[in-house]
């Protein structure tokens, strides 16, 4: 079994990414087991902080490395809050505190103008930071007027994806795994870990 490492210390993250790739032959570890730095994230797209991301991990723990580079694009805000969307209401923020400032920009827009699409880039390095692929999935939806459910992270209990009425963090895990924009990025780069185990 091949060990990749993960790099994020988000442990919902993680556990999405083991659900996914529960039937290939790869042993996950999280950043959380290695003493090394943040890696500023100075990209100006999801991919180009993916790759960051992957090659710094690599190169400071030795091991292959799947960075992910994702989050919440809304029509209205011209694309924000996007690759700061972990701390777009500051660092160090909490999921709650950017819902907040994130529901309190469109109290004025109208369902039918509250368009977002979620975006996730994954980049996978070997641990000498060589980025053997690179893929990228969407998923599109609205923003609802209130947080919605507690199965999820992030912007999850605010996002409602196309085709439905529920939001993310309503959903069962089964249809989260089809239709989220992690889920259709990871789809595409299983046939990569069969190849390095």
């Amino acid at each position: 079994m091949h060990q990749l490492l993960v790099a994020t210390t988000n442990e919902g993250k993680v556990k999405e990414i083991q659900k996914l790739l529960s039937k290939t032959p790869v042993e996950l570890l999280s950043l959380n087991l290695f003493d090394v730095g943040e890696v500023n994230e100075t990209g100006a797209t999801f991919a180009e902080n993916s790759e960051l991301k992957a090659r710094s991990y690599a190169q400071k723990t030795g091991h292959w490395t799947l960075a992910d580079d994702s989050g919440l694009e809304v029509r209205a805000l011209g694309g924000a809050p996007g690759v700061i969307s972990a701390r777009y209401a500051g660092v160090g923020a909490s999921d709650s505190e950017n819902v907040a400032k994130l529901l309190s920009e469109l109290a004025e827009v109208s369902d039918t103008h509250r368009l977002a699409r979620f975006v996730c880039s994954i980049s996978v390095s070997d641990k000498f930071g060589n980025i053997h692929f690179k893929s990228e999935g969407i998923c599109s939806g609205t923003i609802s007027f209130s947080p919605r459910g507690d199965n999820g992270f992030g912007y999850d209990p605010i996002f409602i994806p196309e085709g439905f009425e529920k939001t993310f963090a309503e959903l069962d895990d089964s249809i989260k795994q089809r239709l989220s924009h992690r889920a259709m990025a990871l789809k595409k780069i299983i046939p990569l870990f069969v190849c390095i185990s």
